[in-house]
C-alpha cells in the first residue's frame, strides 16, 4: 500500500559518508529522528497526560459518587428503621395514655388493643401487663403467659431504671426470631406498671430486603456483638455472627472500604439506629460491581486515546517521512545534475583529448607507414633482399602494427565526434565492437570469453551512437567487475518485436541479491562501494537508455550471473 511505504524514509539505508563536491547537504537521519521526536513529544504528551488526568479524576469521581450514594442509602434506611421502631413506640405510649391502668388489667380489653394494635400498624404478636413486682397480671396474644414473674428479668431492671426497653431479635420459647418493646408508666400513688409487647421481625425484614441497593447489595441489622438481627443474602442468616468487623459508634452515617475474606473490596455503609438501641444497620456492596460502568467507559476511553496515538503516530511518521523524502530526493537530483555536468564535461573533455592525441599519432604514424612501405618495396627490388623471408616478415610486422595504431585513432576519433548528440542510423552490432575495442586487452588479460550473437536481418536503429557507447560502456564494465578470472560474457542483439530491438548483455558472475534488484537504479546505491563503486553508473545508463525512448530491464541469480536487457525503438 502506496501509504505504508510513506512510513518507510527511502533515505535510512544510505551511505552518508561521501565528501566533497558530491555529499549530500544535510544529515536525513538525524533531521528525520529529531522532527518525529520533538514533535511526537509536543503532540503526545498533552494528549496523554489529559488521558491519564482524566482517567484519575473519572475514577476518583466514581468512586466518590458511590460512596455518596451509599450515604445516602444508608440514612434513609436508617430514618426507616428507626420510624419503624418509633412507631411501635408511640403506639405503646399511646396505649398507655389513652387507657387507665385498671382497664388494661382487663384481658378482654387487652384483646381488643392487641387486635386495633395489629390492624394499624401489623407486627404486634402480643401485649401483656406487669406490675411493679414484675408479675404479668394481664396477658393477651398467642400463649399462655398471665401470672408470669419477670422481676429477675434483666429487662425488666433495665425498663425500671431508663423508662423504655427494646431488646435484641431472639428466638425465646416462641421458636421465631422476634424483639421485645416494654414502657413503664408511672401510677398517683408512686407505683408503676409496665406495658409489653413482642414485634414480630417480618415486616423490618420486608422493609430491608425489599431495598434496590447497586452492586450485589446486602441489607441487615446487627447488634454491637456483630450479631444478626435480620437476615443477610451473604453474610449469614438470624442470630448469626457476621464475618465483618463491627464497626465502631459514630453519630450519623459512616461509609468506608473493606478488603473481605475472599479478596473482593467492599464497600461499608453503616450507622446505629438509635442509643436506645443495640441496632447497628449495615448495607455492604461489591465495589467492583458498581465500578462496572466506569470499567466499560475507562475502556472506551482507553481505545479511543489508543487509537489516537496510533493515528497521530502514524500521521506523525507518514508526514515527516514526506517531507524529508522529498528534500532528500531533491539533494539527490542536485547531485545527479551536478555529476552529470561533471561527466559531460568529462566525457567532451576526453573527447577533445582523444582526438587531440589522435590526430598527434596520425601523423607519425603515416611518416611511419610510408617508410616502411618504401622498404619493402626497395627490398622487392633487391632480389638478395627479396629472398630474405625474415625481413620481409618484419616489414609485415611493423606495416600490420601501423594499421593496428591507425584503427585505434579511428575509434578515438569516432569517440571525439559522438560527444556531439546526433541522430543516425546505426548498426548495434558495429556499435557494440566499438566500446569492446576498448575492453579487449583487459578481456584477454583475465581470459574472459566475449561473444556476440546477432540476429540475421536486423534494421539499423536510429539513435545517438554517442549515448549508445556511453550505455554499453557501462554494461560491458560492470559485467567485468561481476566476472571472475576466466568468466563468460554474452552480448545477444535481436528483435524483442517489431517495433523494438533487444541487445542483452549476459554474464556469468556473482549475481545481484533479490532485495538489491529494485534498487540497483537508484544514483548513489552501489554494492561495491568498497571497490570504488559510486552508485551512479547504472543510474545513468537508464536515464540515457529513457532519454533514447528505450527501456532497460535485469533478471539476475545469485552465484548463477545478471542479464541487462536493453530495448530500443526501432
Amino acid at each position: 500500500m502506496s501509504w505504508l511505504r510513506n512510513l518507510k524514509p527511502v533515505f535510512w539505508e544510505h551511505d552518508e559518508s561521501s565528501e566533497g563536491l558530491f555529499s549530500l547537504q544535510f544529515n536525513f537521519r538525524g533531521i528525520w529522528q529529531k522532527v518525529v521526536g520533538l514533535t511526537t513529544v509536543v503532540t503526545l504528551f498533552p494528549l496523554v497526560t489529559m488521558a491519564v488526568l482524566d482517567w484519575g479524576i473519572s475514577q476518583a469521581s466514581m468512586e466518590s459518587e458511590i460512596l455518596l450514594r451509599t450515604s445516602r442509602l444508608v440514612s434513609n434506611t436508617r430514618r426507616s428503621v428507626s420510624n419503624f421502631l418509633s412507631e411501635r413506640k408511640s403506639a405503646i405510649d399511646f396505649v398507655n395514655h389513652s387507657d387507665p391502668y385498671a382497664a388494661l388489667r382487663d384481658p378482654r380489653r387487652l384483646e381488643k388493643i392487641l387486635s386495633s394494635l395489629q390492624k394499624g400498624f401489623g407486627g404486634f404478636v402480643d401485649l401483656g401487663v406487669i406490675d411493679d413486682q414484675g408479675i404479668q397480671i394481664a396477658y393477651a396474644g398467642p400463649h399462655s403467659l398471665a401470672g408470669k414473674q419477670y422481676q429477675d428479668a434483666d429487662w425488666f431492671h433495665e425498663v425500671c431504671a431508663k423508662g423504655i426497653y427494646l431488646s435484641d431479635v431472639f428466638m425465646g420459647y416462641r421458636n421465631i426470631p422476634h424483639m421485645v418493646i416494654a414502657v413503664r408508666h408511672s401510677l398517683p400513688l408512686g407505683n408503676f406498671y409496665v406495658l409489653r409487647a413482642t414485634v414480630d421481625m417480618n415486616r423490618l425484614n420486608e422493609l430491608l430486603l425489599n431495598l434496590e441497593v447497586a452492586g450485589e447489595g446486602d441489607v441487615f441489622l446487627i447488634n454491637r456483638e456483630g450479631v444478626l438481627q435480620t437476615p443477610s443474602q451473604n453474610h449469614g442468616n438470624v442470630l448469626e455472627r457476621i464475618d465483618l468487623p463491627v464497626p465502631g459508634y459514630a453519630e450519623h452515617s459512616q461509609v468506608q472500604e473493606h478488603m473481605g475474606k475472599d479478596g473482593r473490596n467492599l464497600i461499608i455503609g453503616y450507622a446505629y439506629i438509635n442509643p436506645q438501641t443495640s441496632f447497628i444497620l449495615m448495607i455492604v456492596k461489591d465495589k467492583a460491581r458498581l465500578m462496572e460502568p466506569w470499567k466499560k467507559s475507562r475502556w472506551k476511553l482507553a481505545g479511543f486515546t489508543i487509537g489516537s496515538l496510533m493515528l497521530i503516530v502514524i500521521v506523525i511518521l507518514g508526514g515527516t517521512t514526506f517531507l524529508v523524502n522529498q528534500i532528500y530526493l531533491s539533494d539527490r537530483r542536485r547531485l545527479m545534475a551536478m555529476h552529470e555536468v561533471e561527466y559531460a564535461n568529462k566525457m567532451a573533455s576526453i573527447g577533445r583529448l582523444s582526438a587531440g592525441v589522435a590526430h598527434e599519432i596520425n601523423n607519425p604514424l603515416a611518416i611511419i607507414n610510408e617508410k616502411a612501405g618504401l622498404i619493402q618495396d626497395l627490398f622487392i627490388i633487391r632480389k638478395e633482399y627479396a629472398s630474405d623471408p625474415k625481413l620481409m616478415d618484419l616489414i609485415d610486422s611493423i606495416l600490420r602494427s601501423v594499421e593496428r595504431c591507425a584503427g585505434i585513432t579511428r575509434r578515438l576519433l569516432n569517440f571525439a565526434r559522438n560527444a556531439e548528440v546526433k541522430t543516425t542510423p546505426l548498426n548495434i552490432e558495429e556499435v557494440i565492437r566499438e566500446v569492446l575495442g576498448f575492453m579487449g586487452k583487459e578481456a584477454e588479460y583475465r581470459s574472459i570469453e566475449v561473444r556476440i550473437e546477432t540476429e540475421n536481418g536486423l534494421p539499423p536503429v536510429e539513435s545517438d551512437r554517442g549515448k549508445l557507447q556511453e550505455i554499453f560502456l557501462n554494461l560491458i564494465t560492470n559485467a567485468f567487475s561481476a566476472l571472475d578470472d576466466g568468466g563468460k560474457l554474452v552480448i545477444e542483439i535481436g528483435r524483442n518485436n517489431e517495433d523494438q530491438l533487444a541487445v542483452a548483455v549476459k554474464d556469468n558472475g556473482c549475481g545481484i541479491p533479490p532485495q538489491e534488484l529494485d534498487r540497483i537504479f537508484e544514483p548513489f546505491y552501489s554494492t561495491r562501494t568498497a571497490k570504488g563503486g559510486t552508485g551512479l553508473g547504472l543510474a545513468i545508463t537508464y536515464e540515457l537508455t529513457q532519454e533514447l525512448g528505450g527501456q532497460l530491464r535485469v533478471e539476475s541469480r545469485v552465484g548463477e550471473g545478471c542479464t541487462f536487457t536493453v530495448l530500443l525503438p526501432l
